[in-house]
């Protein structure tokens, strides 16, 4: 599964990333919301996020989305654009804010982490068809969109069922089901995300989603109730990710059925951001036609990445150093182990991490 599309336009992206940012405030200590006295800003979003680590490696991409006519939008669409993303069709709404959200830090890498959100009523879940620039949206090699913004609002859920839409010039559809239970006010949802992702072309979703969403036990149940995307990926955390393919003939494991690759060991800073990240490198092997070994394996890599730094974001490593560690024969990727700093290794000490 390679992305085609209009690519000889001059305003088609590798990939635009549709869905909501918010300012997020990160504790300056560990501690309860109420105790925590200050706060650092940052941003966070899933959709964003991927845009931003795309850019970051290298690929063109676009944000789609609407933000308060406020600080907090203005430095939302700054530092998204800083990476290097494409903010041109961001929609300042005056009579809406900014979302913004604040976490706890002291035990964020067993998600035991409070998170406090203020969204509702926010600039991008007022987002609908006759707001959002469609063409914009469209022209792209991929277009990745996720079960959050679905969540947000009736007229979201509008544009997403619009984007979705089968036709002759519609990009090839990412979702990732990013199932969200307590933003849905629709007992539905679980529902809906369904049968959203069966008319996507690409699905992510987690194996501790599929459970909690569907009852679904394992990658071959979720490969049964998404009979329609050509691939979908499920991710099992620690033990790895499996791809599997609609058609077996162009599978490549011996069951002609799925493609499993473990993931590595990782010394994990905070448990953040790497599911963004892991579609994120999994878009950037799609979008350079690399096989489905080799796209699972690039995901992992951008998802160490994000394990590694305490924030959603981090910097991808090289794409010469991340195609060298993919290249990994089965053995050598098994005694990989990537620990705070990886990216920004030199040749000799990628060849030193991988030596048990």
């Amino acid at each position: 599964m390679t992305p085609t599309g209009p690519c000889n336009a001059p305003d088609v992206v590798d990939v635009v990333a549709l869905g909501e940012s918010m300012v997020t405030f990160l504790p300056s200590r560990p501690g309860r919301l109420a105790d925590v006295p200050s706060f650092e800003r940052g941003i966070g979003g899933a959709e964003s996020n991927v845009a931003c680590v795309l850019a970051a490696a290298g690929h063109s991409a676009r944000w789609v989305s609407a933000v308060g006519a406020d600080g907090f939008g203005d430095h939302l669409v700054e530092e998204i654009g800083s990476y290097g993303v494409d903010v041109a069709s961001v929609r300042r709404d005056p009579a809406r804010p900014t979302g913004i959200y604040f976490r706890t830090a002291g035990d964020r890498a067993t998600d035991a982490h409070e998170v406090a959100y203020y969204r509702a009523g926010s600039a991008a879940s007022a987002m609908s068809a006759g707001t959002v620039d469609l063409t914009a949206a469209r022209a792209a090699r991929v277009l990745h969109l996720s079960g959050i913004t679905a969540a947000l609002s009736g007229s979201c859920l509008d544009l997403l069922w619009q984007l979705t839409e089968p036709g002759p010039r519609r990009p090839l559809v990412s979702f990732d089901i990013n199932y969200r239970p307590g933003l849905w006010s629709d007992p539905d949802g679980p529902r809906v995300l369904l049968d959203l992702a069966r008319r996507a072309d690409l699905v992510f979703v987690g194996s501790d989603e599929a459970l909690d969403a569907w009852g679904l036990h394992g990658a071959s149940a979720v490969r049964d109730a998404l009979p329609e995307p050509a691939l979908v990926v499920v991710k099992m955390g620690p033990g790895g990710a499996v791809a599997l393919d609609k058609d077996p003939g162009d599978a490549e494991d011996a069951d002609g059925t799925a493609t499993l690759v473990r993931a590595p060991r990782v010394d994990v800073v905070a448990a953040v951001g790497a599911g963004d990240a892991f579609a994120a490198g999994f878009l950037s092997a799609t979008l350079r036609a690399l096989p489905v070994r080799d796209r699972l394996r690039h995901g992992h890599l951008m998802a160490a990445a994000a394990l590694t730094v305490p924030g959603d974001l981090a910097t991808p490593p090289a794409r010469e150093h991340a195609d060298r560690l993919a290249a990994l024969d089965d053995a050598a990727w098994g005694r990989l182990r990537l620990g705070p700093g990886w990216t920004e290794e030199t040749q000799r000490a990628a060849e030193e991490v991988r030596t048990p």
